[in-house]
């Protein structure tokens, strides 16, 4: 690798807002807030852009730099499913190609820092250190080059907890983007890329962490504002793509319990005690803020000694209601020892279950299919017919102030194609305008108030400025999918006619071509604690 200089050929540089819309943006613009961003968004073209279902990280970024569904990439969500069983998703996951491995096959060189779902990083021409979902200090590409960043531009975190600040602190969040920038910019001079993708995901997270505090918002969007001034002045990019992966915003309608509604018609049996929880279900804030890996469990004395309780009636819901009454359950209800929640927690029995809900992320249910599952109920041959049943019923549900709780309800090939579809949710469940929110708990009343106030929206933001943009071109309908196509193009290389989605009229479209099959990485494991952490914490698991 050459030694860093102060020239770049950056031809294109990707900005990525995890979570960036208007609705968040105009008030900082009107505000003066974030003037780099600003000027961005005036000399260019900008849009909408819409998400994907689910419109959630982990799944709409791979969606976003391969081009390609879920159902052709295959990570749906934060977790993949082998059974009843659960994993963190990493970039194994991902079946497709990224764009900068099929740029970097035309001998276009690529620097990529924090884009979701990208470790363990694959080889290629140039440089990428992964983010959410990597570990701390992640495998990067080239080898070492984490420790060069380190060495150069001070200690780098994926994410803002690993640093000194305090936790969810704005100091935090302004170290990590501040090195975010950093690193760009030293892996630009040393590796002089045609292509750049620097993606800031605290543009998303404080939304999560410290809903509806504007200072933090302002502080983060401050923040990035200033990486990206310092990072236009250092590369010099040809040309600058703004993207989301959607947006966000505050949630007025109630929260929907779905695993309770289906227990309620008769398609999901609870049971407590610690027996019919599987993995995938202990995925608790404190099983993740101890540092239990989930997968790994034995009973305790503890547990044996709660099971019992379970079964004569106590609850988690119970417990946290008792600590509540006595002022105590916000500093104590998080450290309720593990084993106590899981044996006090009312589970899916699956022998006796037909439909649930795995993961609120994946929007969607699983039927318990017999020959499927490990402990699948419903035979082959009913399957269409309790999935219609299921879609049905679903499609009729409205909030208790007469809404409609869903926008659509329909089966997974109605939204996803390709080799994995079959890794979908079986029922897709698309909450209305996504002001309601979703939930798999059992033990609670059917409708209440959300967990989170502030959720993902599908309506994120695109803007381009540049020679190779064409400022009276059209933005109308641009998607997520669109963007690889659209990067390719800029490129002049040949867009790959898999792709879901089509070269924006900004640029001129460049021919199609049939590339050959992905070489995908073989799947591993996620194997670290701190990631389990941070998704819980986000309100992911």
């Amino acid at each position: 690798m050459t030694e860093p200089t102060d020239e770049t050929d950056l031809r294109l540089l990707v900005v990525g807002l995890d979570a960036g819309c208007r609705p968040v943006l105009e008030p900082l613009f009107e505000a003066g807030e974030i003037p780099t961003l600003e000027g961005l968004f005036e000399t260019g073209i900008d849009g909408p852009l819409e998400s994907q279902i689910p419109p959630w990280t982990a799944s709409a970024w791979p969606s976003m730099f391969t081009g390609k569904n879920p159902g052709k990439h295959g990570v749906y969500d934060f977790l993949s499913f082998d059974g009843y069983d659960w994993n963190v998703v990493n970039a194994t996951h991902v079946r497709e190609r990224p764009i900068w491995e099929l740029l970097g096959e035309h001998g276009i060189r690529s620097v990529v820092v924090n884009v979701p779902v990208t470790h363990p990083a694959r080889e290629f021409d140039g440089a990428l250190i992964p983010g959410m979902t990597a570990p701390e200090d992640p495998d990067c590409h080239p080898d070492g080059v984490l420790e060069d960043v380190k060495i150069a531009c001070g200690d780098y975190h994926v994410y803002p907890q690993s640093t000194p600040a305090a936790d969810r602190s704005i100091e935090g969040y302004e170290l990590t983007i501040e090195r975010r920038g950093k690193a760009f910019r030293y892996l630009c001079r040393r590796m002089k890329p045609e292509f750049g993708f620097l993606q800031f995901q605290q543009t998303d997270s404080v939304f999560h962490e410290r809903p509806g505090d504007k200072a933090a918002i302002e502080a983060v969007y401050r923040a990035v504002d200033r990486q990206l001034e310092e990072t236009l002045a250092e590369t010099d990019p040809d040309n600058v793509l703004v993207v989301s992966d959607h947006g966000i915003g505050p949630v007025s309608g109630p929260e929907f319990r779905i695993n309770e509604f289906l227990r309620d018609r008769g398609y999901l049996t609870a049971q407590s005690g610690g027996e019919g929880m599987p993995d995938w279900s202990r995925a608790w804030e404190n099983d993740l803020l101890e540092g239990e890996n989930a997968g790994e469990h034995e009973e305790s004395a503890l547990e044996r000694a709660m099971n019992a309780v379970a079964r004569v009636g106590l609850t988690t819901q119970r417990v946290a209601n008792a600590l509540d009454r006595v002022g105590l359950k916000e500093p104590i209800g998080r450290r309720v020892p593990n084993d106590m929640i899981r044996a006090a927690s009312e589970q899916v029995d699956f022998p006796n279950s037909a439909v649930y809900m795995r993961s609120k992320s994946e929007l969607g249910l699983r039927i318990n299919l017999e020959g499927r599952e490990p402990e699948g109920t419903v035979p082959e041959s009913e399957y269409e017919e309790v999935r219609a049943e299921v879609v049905e019923t679903l499609s009729d549900v409205r909030t208790p102030g007469g809404e409609p709780m869903f926008e659509t309800v329909g089966p997974r090939e109605a939204f996803f194609d390709g080799p994995h579809v079959a890794d979908a949710p079986d029922i897709v469940t698309v909450p209305a305008a996504f002001d309601t929110a979703l939930a798999a708990d059992l033990g609670t009343a059917q409708f209440g108030e959300p967990m989170e106030s502030w959720n993902h929206k599908r309506t994120g933001v695109v803007a381009a400025t540049g020679p190779a943009f064409d400022e009276h071109g059209s933005l109308e309908g641009a998607t997520i999918f669109d963007v690889a196509p659209t990067i390719c193009s800029l490129f002049g290389i040949p867009v790959d006619a898999d792709f879901d989605g089509e070269t924006l009229s900004i640029v001129e479209g460049s021919a199609e071509a049939e590339y050959p099959a992905y070489e995908s990485t073989p799947v591993m494991a996620t194997d670290d604690r701190a990631v389990e952490d941070r998704l819980s914490d986000l309100g992911y698991l």
